[in-house]
């Protein structure tokens, strides 16, 4: 919670950020409804287990008393925004799994997720072809 140690004028600048955080509130419940679907659906028919989306979105900390209530919808929204992003992070994950599982290229600016480590090897095509 860094923002309670500037000095009140940066007041201005949460305002003008505003509607640029809450604006994306939109493209998540879209990008949300779309995953589920595509989740449901297409795990579904290829065997895939299902992820449970409870274990990535918690919404709890706007029940906090000491939090004031724009603090409490802030609360709410990051608990749902950051959950929806860990979740879908697992979906695209399980799917990456299924449909291609070789790494990337050695590249030193790239940080691989860690389901990659299972992954066949960048052109290892012997391997490619045993598998």
């Amino acid at each position: 919670m860094r923002y309670k140690k500037f000095p009140l004028i940066k007041v201005v600048n949460y305002i003008i950020s505003l509607p640029f955080i809450y604006g994306m509130i939109i493209p998540f419940i879209l990008f949300d409804i779309c995953l589920g679907i595509y989740h449901q659906v297409c795990f579904r028919l290829y065997g895939i287990e299902l992820i449970k989306r409870s274990q990535y979105i918690k919404i709890d900390r706007h029940k906090l008393k000491y939090l004031n209530p724009i603090e409490r919808v802030n609360c709410a929204y990051c608990g749902y925004a950051n959950g929806l992003m860990q979740y879908s992070s697992q979906v695209v994950a399980k799917s990456e799994e299924f449909w291609c599982s070789i790494k990337h290229a050695k590249d030193p600016n790239f940080k691989p997720p860690a389901h990659h480590d299972k992954f066949l090897d960048y052109g290892d095509e012997d391997a490619y072809k045993n598998f």
